[in-house]
């Protein structure tokens, strides 16, 4: 018995030796996968900048360095507008002007690059404990790789700025060598290159860094003063004419400016009202932000008090331009929500907000216009004094409320689903995340959608008439070519015309967003499996449109269809119907129009509770197909395609899903989430019927 014991526990030890083992092998894995990712994209930028034309890349440092550059002529620093440095820095900058002379691009670009690893690295290391060995190990390329797809990194690179030294001269005074006066020497030369950070004193002060302080503004008077002997006309310029680089550079009101003088300006504030409004919402906001910096600093989130001391710095600066405005990025390591499905809003809308430009994020509509123009101002804003960051003593920062699935529903192959990783949670998903989702997987479909008619007009014209011959001679052969006699039909009764005209342009996307509205407010469950099958539809169109460009009957000149919506067109320009700034016009094959009206129909069949609900859910594909024949905007065959696509889309959610999971009623879901928020302890998982 005892061998038997013993046996049975080598065994044991054994089996979790082996899956320890097994761990580690795919950490490594992914480590390596990882930084391969970050070696790609940091050779990417480098072919990027270094492919570009000499006179279109590194304009910034062209103008600073060139024959006729700032730095290198003897006259003022700031006899254009386009060196907006402190003269610190430009005194600094003034002995590599021979060297970047002679390897302008390379040596810059390189030494950029090595900045950018080494700013990964110590932000990398300097992550709130406790952290796993597993995220240690991650960090670094992660890091480096969201530092290598943040706009203010690529700006810095293709314009040939020095932003990143400022914000890695900060984390290696707060994070890397020893001794509070070396950490604020570093931090007193990048409040002399960029004077707004010396919002970082107070943080320093209150946190008990007093040596730090003294050594920051010694640091940052002695850098001044040299500045001053060795240029004092520059220095009056900067500090006194233009109070410490205010005008410099751009025009304040231009859209680079992510500033709060800058989107005041946008507003149409101006003279003293404009700048008595800057400076008192602006005290309030560095005032607030330092508060809540040194709170997170007591509470171990260094990292993140220097990040929204950081954002706090973009928002009270006269100009941030987008090569300035790295510190939202480090807002990623913030922790927000209390449950464990929230725990990636916010990471994720600071990752879009940095890498993705604000025309993706936000639709172009008169109402969005300032949303759009200063997104990045409002994330640094809702960093440095809004958002509630957990704190590491909350019960929810180790342990959040899990989350909750409905029961699994019995598949017909054993195989389905593909991925049961992809269950159905019960709880309701964070609204700003399907939000930014939608808006940037729509602007996904608009531009490919747009590329799908060929590289030029003529040919994009040409090859989707091409295809409109072949469809119409199939529909002959099948005897369903309504689309003239329909169209015609239409046009003679003007009540009938203007109401399929009002159908065709309103309900395509207004009535999909109402569905997805109520199922996410109304039924959770569902709606994820909805949004899917939408989503997948809507990628299968993608590809037809791009693999069959297809012109619409309206588009067919010798047919004599009426296009009823856009009026009559001149079919003798070569470029008529061809790729606009809006939309394709020969994304017809398959009709998304029928497409999305279908798939409310199907969803409407099968979730609503009385009859006469499912009836009037079917009446919209039937209005809709019969709007797009009628219209002269689609072939029959499109519609049916747009049915093969949903069918597809269903199909292929059920594939990876499963089946629909089973309806749970608004009430049992949310008494389940008060259930689930009043103990942050995690619990069983308990599915109601």
């Amino acid at each position: 018995m005892a061998n038997a014991e013993h046996g049975g526990r080598s065994a044991q030890a054994l089996g979790g030796a082996t899956a320890v083992g097994a761990v580690q092998a795919r950490v490594r894995v992914a480590r390596l996968g990882l930084w391969m990712v970050a070696a790609i994209l940091a050779v990417r930028e480098v072919a990027v900048v270094l492919g570009t034309p000499r006179g279109e890349r590194l304009t910034d440092l062209e103008t600073w360095v060139g024959p006729d550059g700032v730095l290198h002529m003897k006259g003022s620093l700031y006899d254009s507008t386009q060196f907006t440095g402190t003269p610190f820095g430009g005194l600094v900058l003034k002995p590599l002007t021979r060297a970047a002379e002679q390897a302008l691009g390379w040596g810059w670009t390189f030494g950029t690059l090595l900045l950018v690893v080494a700013l990964g690295l110590v932000a990398a290391r300097a992550l709130p404990q406790p952290v796993s060995r597993r995220t240690s190990l991650l960090a670094a390329p992660v890091a480096i790789s969201l530092l290598m797809l943040s706009l203010p990194v690529r700006n810095t690179l293709y314009l040939g700025q020095t932003s990143i030294m400022p914000v890695l001269l900060v984390l290696l005074g707060c994070f890397t060598v020893r001794g509070e006066r070396a950490g604020g020497v570093l931090i007193g030369l990048a409040a002399a290159l960029q004077p707004t950070l010396l919002l970082f004193t107070p943080l320093l002060w209150f946190t008990g860094r007093r040596r730090a302080v003294l050594s920051t503004g010694a640091t940052f008077a002695g850098s001044t003063a040299v500045a001053w002997v060795a240029m004092p006309h520059d220095s009056y310029t900067y500090w006194v004419h233009h109070m410490a680089g205010v005008g410099l550079g751009g025009r304040a009101d231009d859209l680079a400016n992510q500033s709060l003088h800058g989107a005041l300006l946008r507003l149409g504030l101006t003279g003293p009202l404009e700048i008595a409004l800057f400076l008192f919402l602006g005290a309030a906001v560095a005032v607030l932000a330092l508060r809540r910096a040194v709170r997170y600093a007591h509470d171990g989130q260094l990292l993140l008090a220097v990040a929204i001391t950081g954002c706090a710095a973009i928002v009270v600066s006269p100009t941030a331009w987008q090569h300035q405005l790295l510190w939202v990025l480090l807002a990623v390591v913030g922790q927000v929500g209390r449950r464990a499905s929230d725990r990636y809003v916010w990471p994720v809308a600071i990752v879009l907000v940095m890498t993705l430009p604000a025309r993706m994020m936000v639709p172009d509509k008169a109402l969005f216009h300032p949303l759009r123009a200063d997104v990045v101002l409002l994330a640094a804003l809702a960093t440095a004094a809004v958002v509630p960051f957990l704190s590491r003593t909350s019960p929810y920062w180790q342990t959040p409320i899990p989350t909750r699935y409905a029961d699994r529903v019995p598949a017909r192959f054993r195989r389905i689903p593909l991925l049961p990783v992809l269950r159905r949670v019960i709880s309701r998903p964070n609204l700003l995340f399907e939000l930014l989702l939608i808006r940037v997987t729509y602007y996904a479909y608009a531009q490919i959608r747009l590329a799908a008619a060929g590289g030029s007009n003529s040919a994009g014209r040409a090859t989707a008439e091409e295809h409109g011959e072949e469809i119409h001679s199939v529909e002959r052969a099948l005897r369903i070519d309504i689309e003239h006699w329909a169209n015609h039909a239409v046009v003679t009764v003007d009540w009938l015309r203007d109401f399929f005209d009002f159908y065709y342009e309103s309900f395509h996307f207004g009535v999909p967003l109402a569905i997805l509205g109520v199922l996410y407010w109304r039924r959770p469950v569902d709606y994820r499996w909805a949004r899917s099958a939408i989503g997948f539809a809507t990628v299968f169109a993608l590809i037809g449109f791009w693999l069959y460009p297809l012109a619409p009957p309206r588009l067919m000149p010798g047919l004599g269809f009426i296009d009823t919506v856009h009026g009559p067109q001149d079919f003798s320009q070569p470029d008529y119907g061809t790729l606009t700034e809006l939309t394709n016009q020969y994304a017809a094959m398959p009709s998304l129009h029928f497409g999305w009206s279908l798939w409310c129909g199907l969803v409407i069949l099968i979730l609503a509770p009385r009859w006469w609900m499912k009836a009037l859910g079917l009446l919209h594909p039937l209005f809709t197909v019969t709007a797009i024949v009628v219209t002269g905007n689609h072939w029959v065959l499109d519609a049916v395609g747009g049915a093969l696509v949903v069918g597809a889309g269903f199909g292929m959610t059920y594939l990876l899903q499963g089946p629909r999971a089973r309806t749970v009623s608004a009430s049992a879901s949310a008494s389940a989430e008060k259930v689930s928020s009043d103990s942050p302890a995690p619990a069983r998982d308990r599915t109601p019927s």
